[in-house]
């Protein structure tokens, strides 16, 4: 991995993530199911879920989270020169395992949060991660050329 390929990766993952945070605020302000405190919980962690952390630090950790998730796409689709439906595949491959965390998540946690087997909040989990899962071959281009014009 080089530098490029990180500083990419982070501005993939900081776009994306902000997009996921404010639509699971927003899905959870018209319904009133608590999925954005779901997203950024993070009291069941040793050490650092004793603390009671400010929305915008728990929001950074999920940021994180998502920059790490962009610098592996961008990672792999360098490595294996993808392009195509296969940047799409990659995207999702990845975004899989982050809608998968709604059950251990919402399990584990000891805030207020929708119960592993609701689904509504299961639904809105979903569409989430598709929306974030589809940005993120949406930002790629404009990150990987950002002096490209599009005619």
């Amino acid at each position: 991995m080089n530098s490029s390929h990180a500083i990419k990766g982070i501005g993939i993952g900081i776009v994306s993530g902000i997009l996921l945070g404010l639509l699971l605020k927003l899905l959870q302000a018209l319904t009133g199911i608590k999925v954005y405190i779901l997203l950024l919980n993070v009291d069941f962690l040793p050490y650092i879920g004793s603390i009671q952390w400010p929305e915008w630090i728990e929001f950074i950790f999920h940021l994180i989270v998502s920059c790490l998730i962009g610098i592996v796409f961008v990672m792999i689709i360098h490595r294996f020169k993808l392009a195509g439906m296969a940047v799409w595949i990659t995207s999702f491959a990845l975004t899989m395992p982050a809608f998968l965390l709604y059950f251990p998540l919402s399990s584990l946690a000891i805030k207020d949060v929708p119960a592993p087997h609701d689904p509504s909040a299961i639904l809105l989990w979903l569409l989430g991660h598709l929306v974030y899962g589809a940005s993120i071959p949406l930002l790629y281009p404009a990150i990987e050329n950002p002096k490209r014009k599009n005619n």
